[in-house]
């Protein structure tokens, strides 16, 4: 009798043939084949006419009850049994007939040298996406997440169309399938259901797949995911030279982060706390949330797979990667996720980002940029899985992170357009872009029904609601005030009002507390030079901050005089540069005060004309007279304009 477990491979010969017995090498080898079923095979894994190893599990006056696996069992008639067997013997059937009932008939057979042939359990697979409450399936796809409950163990299932919550219970608070891990590939048979608005599969069994079948679900898998990840053809906004290499590269950002959500790896999202920013990461929110709806089943999987969070730093800083790494490890300690992808928005190109990225390497966290500060790319490349700046085709940063992720956004989801045909124009004035697109994002705006003032009091509303919201994310508040994912027109526009008059106030407040202590000079150049100690003359703890002040004294002083200017606005350890008709190349600046003033300690950078650095408190007058050196030799090009607003 067979011994042969079912979960092996190949084909085993039973009947121990002699060695002269065996077939030469070419000939067909003529002796019978007698399958064993793996436990979990059907009746759609058995034949008619096959023969087959069973066990015995029922004796009766008419004949004998046996398995060929845990699912198909049937009855052997007395006039075909050629010996009297007992619950447990085991012996070799021929199927002999299904009937429609689905009742199964077998004769005993009794075949003379024999080979046994393992067959594996092939179940009709379902797509996740279109399960049907009521159905029994089988779901073939990637495990994305293991949560161990006071109940049940639930398994996060991804098979490309989507990703579905499987539970499987041992009992109460016990793991159930302890080997089977994140990243396995497997069967998970059972009842679809319907769990607290979305849709869970009642778990039967759970099976790993192993060897060349493991390699052949993943390389299904795999394609599929390639295939749906494939972003929207659509073309920009507006046409614009400038943006079609940059355009490739968002399509290639557009595709990693479709695929992070259709494999359900969580996605956190980094973004400068202004205007540009904010006008970045919400197009960019509201697609990769829709987008992960469509793909999982939970009905609340974008609260858990989506987070965003300002920075206040022009730069990654290492507070905000430690709280970033401790709540992704904490999600993989609690819920069984994946880690997530980090994307940093309108930050993260600079050298100055590199200690945190290098702090997320030791855990393989994906990172993606898109930025429009002047970037180091020697030194973050090695870190980055995809970076899109336009200093790396040859543009500088009157391309502002808004216009790029609004465009990022409609790859991902193209339905969104419609509604995002204003912020572009709002990112650009915002950060004050001379474009020559912009005249073209002002007029699509226009045709969308926002005036030039209306899109200026979004941006100063959406800098006001960055500063008092500090690291907090904001979601409800500042989608209103963009008029993003807002569903009340009204609110949009009465909030916009009301927090646009606000920070006029506080602007105008706090440009009277300074007027009188700025300090002027005329550089060599013919530029303006003005100095403000902002620590000391400005309202602390309110709006403006020290960044956006400097930036109103500046665009105060440009009006004023219609020449060249430059703005210096300094604490104790801190500077923010602003510059209008001078190409000062603030990235190039912080490099050579480092060489020549090692001691202070000079960290920051920023664009070619606007800029923050920070240095050692006791060394301040030195920065800023090396500082100020360095601005008396910098080139006038009046075609330059300062833009972003740095907040601190």
């Amino acid at each position: 009798m067979s011994e042969h477990t079912a979960g092996d491979s190949g084909t085993r010969d039973d009947s121990s043939p002699e060695p002269d017995a065996v077939m030469a090498e070419g000939k067909r080898d003529s002796r019978d084949v007698v399958r064993d079923l793996a436990p979990d095979c059907t009746l759609e894994d058995v034949e008619t006419g096959a023969l087959y190893h069973a066990a015995v599990n029922g004796v009766v006056e008419y004949g004998v009850f046996v398995d060929v696996s845990d699912a198909v069992s049937g009855l052997v008639h007395e006039s075909n049994l050629e010996g009297e067997y007992a619950v447990g013997d085991r012996l070799i059937v021929r199927l002999t007939e299904v009937k429609e009932n689905g009742d199964v008939a077998f004769d005993e057979a009794s075949p003379g040298g024999y080979t046994t042939e393992i067959v594996e359990h092939e179940p009709t697979i379902s797509r996740v996406r279109g399960l049907v409450p009521g159905d029994e399936v089988t779901v073939e796809g990637e495990v994305v997440q293991t949560k161990q409950t006071g109940g049940p163990t639930i398994f996060g299932v991804a098979d490309a169309s989507g990703v579905v919550s499987c539970a499987a219970f041992e009992e109460a608070g016990v793991r159930a399938y302890p080997a089977v891990e994140v990243g396995d590939m497997v069967h998970v048979s059972g009842t679809v259901e319907t769990r607290e608005g979305g849709l869970q599969l009642e778990v039967d069994s759970l099976k790993p797949l192993s060897g060349d079948r493991a390699e052949e679900a993943r390389t299904t898998f795999e394609a599929a995911l390639e295939e749906r990840a494939e972003p929207a053809d659509v073309d920009p906004l507006v046409e614009w030279e400038a943006f079609e290499s940059i355009h490739d590269d968002l399509r290639e950002l557009a595709r990693l982060l479709r695929r992070t959500v259709l494999a359900g790896r969580p996605i956190r999202v980094r973004h400068h706390a202004d205007g540009d920013g904010m006008c970045a990461a919400i197009p960019v929110q509201l697609a990769l949330e829709r987008l992960v709806r469509e793909v999982h089943e939970d009905p609340d999987a974008s609260q858990h797979l989506f987070k965003r969070l300002p920075s206040k730093a022009p730069y990654y800083e290492m507070e905000d990667v430690t709280r970033d790494l401790n709540f992704a490890l904490e999600g993989r300690a609690r819920h069984g996720r994946k880690l997530p992808l980090l994307l940093m928005l309108d930050n993260g190109s600079t050298e100055e980002d590199v200690p945190a990225y290098e702090n997320l390497t030791h855990y393989d966290i994906p990172i993606a940029v898109v930025d429009h500060h002047h970037p180091d790319p020697d030194a973050v490349a090695p870190l980055l899985d995809a970076h899109v700046n336009p200093y790396l085709h040859g543009e500088d940063y009157r391309v502002t992170t808004g216009m790029m992720c609004v465009e990022l956004a409609r790859l991902i989801d193209p339905s969104l357009t419609e509604e995002l045909e204003h912020v572009p124009a709002v990112a650009g004035l915002s950060d004050r872009s001379k474009a020559e697109a912009m005249d073209d994002y002002v007029e699509l705006a226009a045709e969308a029904g926002y005036g030039k003032e209306d899109l200026l009091d979004i941006g100063e509303a959406l800098d006001y609601a960055a500063h008092w919201l500090r690291y907090s994310e904001g979601k409800t508040l500042v989608n209103d005030a963009l008029n993003v994912g807002c569903d009340d027109p009204e609110r949009h526009e009465e909030l916009v009002e009301f927090l646009a008059e606000r920070a006029e106030r506080d602007v105008d407040r706090q440009l009277e507390a300074v007027d009188d202590h700025v300090e002027h000079e005329r550089l060599a150049s013919g530029a303006h030079l003005y100095r403000i100690d902002v620590d000391e003359y400005a309202h602390r703890f309110t709006y403006p901050a020290p960044g956006k002040t400097t930036g109103e004294l500046h665009d105060t002083r440009v009006q004023e005089t219609g020449d060249p200017v430059i703005t210096i606005g300094y604490g104790p350890d801190f500077a923010v540069l602003r510059s209008d008709g001078v190409r000062l190349d603030i990235p190039t600046m912080v490099t050579e005060l480092n060489e020549e003033l090692p001691e202070a300690g000079v960290s920051g950078g920023g664009h070619l004309v606007v800029g923050s650095i920070k240095f050692v408190k006791g060394r301040r007058e030195a920065v800023i007279d090396a500082l100020v050196g360095k601005m008396a030799e910098a080139e006038i090009d009046e075609s330059l304009s300062s833009t972003a607003v740095i907040d601190d």
